[in-house]
C-alpha cells in the first residue's frame, strides 16, 4: 500500500512539472506574439508622429520609434523563421483602434495624445522584456529580450523626458 501511494505521488508530481512547463511555454508563446504586435504598432505610431506631431521632439522620438522597432522586429522575426515559429503579420484589433483614435488628433491634442501612449506602452514593455529576460523558457527569446531591454529603458526615458517638457 505504501509502495502505491509513492508512486502515486511520484504520478502527481510528474504531472505537476509536465503542466507547469506546458503553462511557461504557452507564455513564451504569448510573450512573442505580444512583442511581434507590439513592435508593429510602435513603427505605425511612430510613423503617425512623424506625419501629424507639432512638437519637433515628439516628431524626432517618433522617427527613433520607427527606426529602433523596425530594427528589433527584423531581428525577432529572423529568430522567429529559424525557430519555425507563426508570429502575426499585424497588429491586434485593439492596436489599430487606438491607432485609429490617434490619427484623428491633431497639434498639441495628438502630441499629447502620443506622448501619453508611448509612456504607458514602454512602461509595460519594460516591465514584460524584464520578466521574459529574467524568467523566460525559451533561451533565444530570453536573449532577445534582454538585448532589447536596454533599448526599451531607454525610450521610456526619452519619453518620460518629452512628457515633463509639455
Amino acid at each position: 500500500m505504501k509502495n502505491r501511494i509513492g508512486i502515486l505521488f511520484a504520478l502527481l508530481a510528474a504531472v505537476s512539472l509536465f503542466l507547469i512547463a506546458c503553462s511557461k511555454t504557452e507564455d513564451s508563446s504569448k510573450f512573442a506574439n505580444e512583442a511581434a504586435q507590439g513592435g508593429m504598432a510602435e513603427v505605425e505610431m511612430g510613423r503617425l508622429a512623424v506625419a501629424h506631431a507639432t512638437n519637433p521632439e515628439v516628431k524626432q522620438f517618433g522617427q527613433r520609434m520607427v527606426d529602433d522597432h523596425i530594427r528589433a522586429n527584423t531581428e525577432f522575426m529572423q529568430l522567429a523563421g529559424r525557430k519555425n515559429m507563426q508570429l502575426p503579420r499585424e497588429v491586434s484589433s485593439e492596436q489599430k483602434e487606438r491607432m485609429d483614435k490617434l490619427s484623428k488628433r491633431s497639434g498639441a491634442d495628438f502630441d499629447k495624445a502620443y506622448v501619453d501612449a508611448m509612456v504607458e506602452d514602454h512602461e509595460n514593455d519594460v516591465k514584460e522584456f524584464e520578466e521574459q529576460s529574467k524568467n523566460g523558457t525559451d533561451a533565444d527569446i530570453k536573449q532577445f529580450a534582454a538585448k532589447t531591454l536596454p533599448t526599451l529603458k531607454q525610450h521610456l526615458e526619452m519619453i518620460r523626458a518629452i512628457k515633463s517638457k509639455m
